[in-house]
């Protein structure tokens, strides 16, 4: 099945955002968003004395742009520069300097200069290689700043080495995040104890926020490709905690990107790398069964961009491309081995070894045209298009596969317009992202458990469960503002509206799912889980024209010329049609008003809280978000400078969970139990019916699931939803020390209001455990007629206290070598395991309590570049982390059977990752302006096992020795991820 499109309608803005974008339109040149664009600040002097009239300009030395202002009181402020190499024109009482510096996305950089001379700057560092012609610059440090925040180069992400051309893998380098690779390839961005989602990637300036699925960003749920080709990146800064108020929709790190753009010359490359089975190690499980799967790793790609007119007009064009065959281990699930499994499970399971295809394509294309010098445009865009096959290890055969798609375009165009003191930016921007797994095969489903817990799977074959198709489609318009005509002030003003239909398909399980108790009949199941669309009232699908506003003020205050104060208020609005105006099935209302069990006063549940009429819900309107921070440079020589702050937050709510109301509603899916062959149920305090070999028919299953809500599961949603967000505080020092910059700085960040789903159901008396229980989910006790009851609400949280450190001497091209090294301490609490969303196993939330955040507690990234001789350039990269805790269900020791509780471990050894990489490119210059380069990486040098996966059964009942029985492979690892020792080349060319 295609992705569903959806037909465009012409959007229709609110009042309020009709007003503040007039008011825009009329306030004359305004201004440029700093979240990518560079500004130089600083004093023009003569004599020693502030300059009484001088104009500043700065040209960029590849593509002509430039930007020219007035001095007031000898103070300058050139803003709206994109990342690059500038010279600095200055004319002050009839007397002239230049000087050549190179600025870095989204930075604020100091430039104090003299006529004649160029006074005091503090920290530089590098020489820029432009057109071919060495041009000797600094690149200006920025260290007067509140934020955290680490800056990639690009020569860091073109010299260290790395397994995937994944730009975000280098986001590591910050203290306080991590980038992990999961089990099955797929990739993510973590900083602290919250989840993925918290974060946000602004590329050019424009959030890539996916308003459906996790990740954080659009097309990351669980993909093994990459959100946007490599060779398209200039270079990009992690901001991990006191970004100012202009940055939105994320609770977590903020990444801000900026891409390349064509210059005054023809330019181009082209890349291929590879790796394949004999240039890796075996993984152990490999080595234990003396077979080692087939992989490869395939990429390439190539880039061109020049002039269109020389100084004026620019393109860009990058293509990128991915072909894997990656490992995957079958790991069978409560402590079970393969040749403990059934004989036609073994034969398909074979080694338990197998490998699982994806392919990705990504485009980009960029025009840039300055007109005259107040005018700039830019028209970019991307295409992403990824297929592979996922759901294949873990617990799951390969016949259980799912075939995913995975598609996303984005555009952007963009209007600068500039004028002395004012800048002006504007965007109008278009997305549509789908994302549509399905299964492989079809027919049913095989499922092994133990015959207790439905749930804890030991292994599944035959046709999956998971059909979704779900994406965002729609425009936005943003403007940002900045005015520095008041002298110690820069102030920022900025709005966005955006209309996005978002939408979700989602028909779970789309085959049935059939249960068998490997202790009992293995052609007779036990249980069966199947979903069945309502004639007549829907079929899984809802879609919701989502609107979001958002304004900003923000005053970067220089007291003087040690203290700099940022002060920035943020408001964020979102309204959710879906969740707004949805009406409660009146028999769904019904059945909950009238269950004894649920409106029992032990229950905990209020259930006029969870049945919307249509126009009793509201949309969240404290988004309020104020942040503040500071700066103080102890001498005034940008040397030693103080700096922290505290702000406010908000995220948003996953499409993903909200729709889930509405699909559950008209395809819902149905839970029965059936009756065993001694005539007992499956479960304890349940109610079951016979078995009927013509339920193996789906028409015939269906017949079980009459309207009238026979074991269907209904989702209900509180109708006071709130927005996650955190709170974030720090305080830190910053040194230059030498070439060397140093950071040291502590943090802490509390995360609240996250999204969890509760398990409704409610024993008759309105309990949730058995007397004298503390486990158990009351599973089949839902409320009549329908079957489990599932509750959405907020109140997850997190915590995190933090100490960071860092240490960089910068890459230069003088010197030929640079290091850095970021080390991070995390004290990180959290209530659930992150990013489970289901909370079934305890009636509230609170009952889950406090748990170590799976998060390391020590965590070092070491990288380091050096120019060797012969026209080679070696690099390496150390990542080192200790064991993070796990969970598991513990039901081993307790006194009564049955009765368990979540429990922690760590696994043995002091380090849960350590991995050192190393990489050497040779160039070859043929003299005609044609090089050619050979790279190799080797990754993983040492082969050290990383596992991603441990056997978390602590062990329990056993039916056959009537006793509490230890799992005797409790703790082992059982996936380990990649890569083993690999070596990886690359060829290339550059033009």
């Amino acid at each position: 099945m295609q992705p569903r499109k959806f037909p465009r309608q012409r959007p229709t803005p609110k009042l309020l955002a009709c007003a503040l974008a007039s008011c825009l339109a009329m306030t004359a040149p305004m201004a440029f968003a700093q979240s990518t664009a560079a500004t130089i600040r600083g004093q023009v002097t003569v004599d020693s004395a502030p300059a009484g009239e001088a104009s500043v300009t700065a040209t960029n030395v590849a593509t002509g742009l430039s930007r020219k202002v007035q001095a007031v009181g000898g103070n300058y402020n050139v803003g709206g520069l994109p990342p690059g190499t500038y010279r600095i024109d200055v004319q002050a009482d009839g007397q002239t300097t230049s000087k050549t510096v190179t600025v870095q996305v989204g930075q604020t950089a100091t430039l104090n200069l003299a006529t004649g001379g160029v006074a005091e700057t503090g920290p530089v560092a590098d020489a820029t290689t432009v057109d071919a012609v060495t041009v000797t610059s600094e690149v200006l440090a920025e260290v007067k700043t509140s934020e955290i925040a680490t800056y990639v180069t690009h020569k860091q992400i073109e010299s260290l080495p790395q397994g995937t051309r994944n730009f975000l893998a280098f986001a590591d380098l910050a203290p306080g995040v991590a980038f992990e690779t999961g089990s099955e390839g797929s990739t993510r961005i973590k900083s602290g104890a919250q989840n993925a989602n918290g974060i946000n990637v602004y590329i050019d300036g424009v959030g890539q926020k996916d308003y459906v699925l996790r990740g954080g960003i659009s097309g990351q749920d669980s993909s093994r490709g990459n959100p946007f080709p490599q060779s398209a990146i200039g270079e990009y800064k992690v901001i991990t905690q006191n970004y100012k108020a202009e940055y939105d929709q994320l609770s977590s790190a903020a990444i801000v990107a900026t891409t390349r753009s064509g210059t005054n010359n023809f330019e181009g490359s082209f890349f291929w790398d590879h790796t394949a089975t004999d240039w890796r190690t075996p993984t152990v499980f490999e080595e234990r069964n003396d077979d080692k799967v087939e992989t490869k790793e395939t990429q390439y790609g190539a880039t061109f961009g020049g002039p269109i007119l020389r100084d004026q007009a620019h393109f860009f064009l990058s293509y990128e491309a991915k072909e894997y065959e990656s490992p995957r281990t079958l790991t069978p699930g409560r402590g079970y081995t393969i040749d403990r499994l059934p004989s036609i499970v073994q034969q398909e399971a074979g080694t338990g070894l197998y490998t699982a295809p994806f392919k990705e394509d990504l485009y980009f294309g960029k025009v840039d045209w300055l007109i005259g010098e107040n005018h700039y445009f830019e028209l970019t865009g991307k295409y992403r298009d990824e297929s592979e096959l996922t759901g294949i290890g873990g617990q799951n055969l390969p016949s259980y596969a799912t075939a995913k798609l995975n598609e996303e375009t984005r555009a952007d165009l963009r209007y600068q317009y500039s004028n002395g003191a004012w800048l002006n930016d504007a965007h109008i921007t278009y997305e549509d992202a789908s994302y549509n797994p399905s299964p492989l095969n079809g027919g049913i489903a095989y499922i092994l458990s133990d015959g207790t817990n439905f749930n804890d799977v030991i292994i599944r074959r035959g046709a999956g469960s998971d059909f979704q198709d779900k994406g965002q489609e729609g425009w936005g318009f943003q403007d940002d503002l900045t005015f520095t005509g008041w002298q110690g002030h820069t102030l920022k003003m900025g709005m966005k509206y955006k209309d996005v239909k978002v939408s979700a398909a989602e028909r779970q399980p789309y085959y049935p799912q059939f249960t068998y108790n490997i202790n009992g009949s293995l052609t007779q199941p036990i249980h069966v889980k199947f979903g069945t669309a309502l004639p007549g009232v829907g079929d899984g699908s809802a879609e919701s024209a989502n609107k979001q506003y958002g304004f900003y003020v923000q005053d970067d205050w220089e007291v003087n010329d040690r203290l700099i104060v940022n002060l920035g208020l943020r408001y964020d609005y979102e309204e959710s049609p879906t969740y707004l105006d949805y009406t409660t099935p009146a028999d769904v209302a019904a059945a909950l008003r009238s269950s004894t069990a649920l409106n029992n006063p032990g229950s905990g549940v209020n259930v006029e809280n969870y049945i919307s009429t249509g126009n009793n819900r509201k949309s969240f309107k404290d988004g309020w978000q104020p942040r503040v921070g500071f700066s103080y440079d102890l001498n005034a020589d940008q040397q030693h400078v103080i700096y922290g702050g505290a702000g406010r937050a908000y995220d948003r709510n996953l499409f993903d969970w909200l729709q889930l109301e509405v699909t559950k509603a008209t395809f819902p899916a149905s839970d029965f139990d059936f009756r065993r062959a001694d005539g007992s149920c499956p479960r304890v305090d349940t109610t079951c019916i016979d078995w009927n070999p013509a339920y193996f028919d789906p028409a015939v299953l269906a017949t079980l699931a009459s309207q009238t809500g026979a074991g269907r599961e209904v989702f209900v949603l509180d109708n006071n939803i709130k927005t996650p967000y955190s709170d974030q505080f720090s305080l830190g020092m910053r040194n230059a020390v030498g070439e060397w910059l140093t950071d040291v700085t502590v943090s802490y960040v509390e995360s609240h209001d996250g999204f969890a789903f509760l398990l409704g159901n409610r024993l008759p008396d309105g309990t949730f455990f058995r007397p004298g229980f503390n486990w158990g989910q009351p599973w089949g006790q839902g409320f009549a007629p329908f079957g489990n009851l599932i509750l959405g609400t907020n109140g997850l949280e997190t915590k995190t206290t933090s100490l960071y450190l860092k240490a960089e001497k910068p890459y230069t091209a003088e010197s030929g070598w640079g290091v850095t090294f970021a080390y991070t301490y995390a004290d990180a609490r959290e209530m659930r395991q992150s990013p489970e969303v289901f909370s079934l196993d305890y009636p509230t939330l609170a009952d889950y309590g406090w748990h170590d955040a799976a998060v390391p507690e020590h965590r070092l990234v070491g990288t380091g570049i050096y120019d060797g001789p012969w026209g080679m350039t070696f690099s390496g990269k150390l990542t080192l982390a200790s064991q993070a805790p796990r969970y598991g269900t513990n039901c081993f020791n307790v006194d009564q059977r049955d009765n368990c509780f979540i429990d922690q471990y760590k696994p043995d050894g002091t380090l849960g990752f350590k991995q050192f990489d190393l990489a050497v490119m040779k160039d070859f210059d043929t003299g005609t302006g044609f090089k050619m380069w050979v790279r190799g990486d080797v990754l993983n040098v040492f082969d050290w096992a990383n596992y991603s996966g441990y056997d978390d059964w602590y062990g329990g009942w056993d039916d056959q020795q009537q006793a509490i029985v230890a799992n005797s492979n409790f703790g082992t690892p059982n996936t380990q991820m990649l890569p083993t020792r690999t070596f990886k080349l690359s060829l290339g060319f550059n033009f």
